[in-house]
C-alpha cells in the first residue's frame, strides 16, 4: 500500500514544536501561511499565531527549519491541485 505523501498546505492548522532558548522546547500553534528565507542557506515555515499565544494572537511567526523537533497536525486543509500548465502552441509558416 503507497503511504500517503505528508506537506505542509497553506491554510491547515499546526503545532510546532521547536529549540528555544537554553532547554526550553518552544511551542507555537496556528495556520501554516508558507515558507520564508532567513538567509541564503536557511529558510523557515511562517505560523500565524493563534488565540493560545495571547496578546500574540495574529502575528507571523517565522521558525528555522533547522530549529524544529517535531510538528503535530491539527487541521488539514486540501491541497490545491495544480493545473498543468498548456504550452503555448506556435505556428510557423
Amino acid at each position: 500500500m503507497k503511504e500517503k505523501e505528508i506537506e505542509l498546505i497553506p491554510g491547515s492548522k499546526y503545532v510546532v514544536y521547536s529549540i528555544g532558548s537554553e532547554k526550553e522546547i518552544m511551542q507555537t500553534s496556528g495556520t501554516f501561511i508558507g515558507y520564508s528565507y532567513l538567509s541564503k542557506d536557511e529558510g523557515g515555515i511562517c505560523i500565524k499565531m493563534d488565540e493560545t499565544h495571547g496578546a500574540k494572537k495574529g502575528l507571523i511567526r517565522i521558525i528555522p527549519i533547522s530549529m524544529i523537533l517535531a510538528i503535530d497536525i491539527i487541521e488539514e486543509k486540501k491541497p490545491k491541485k495544480k493545473k498543468e500548465k498548456e504550452e503555448a502552441t506556435h505556428y510557423f509558416s
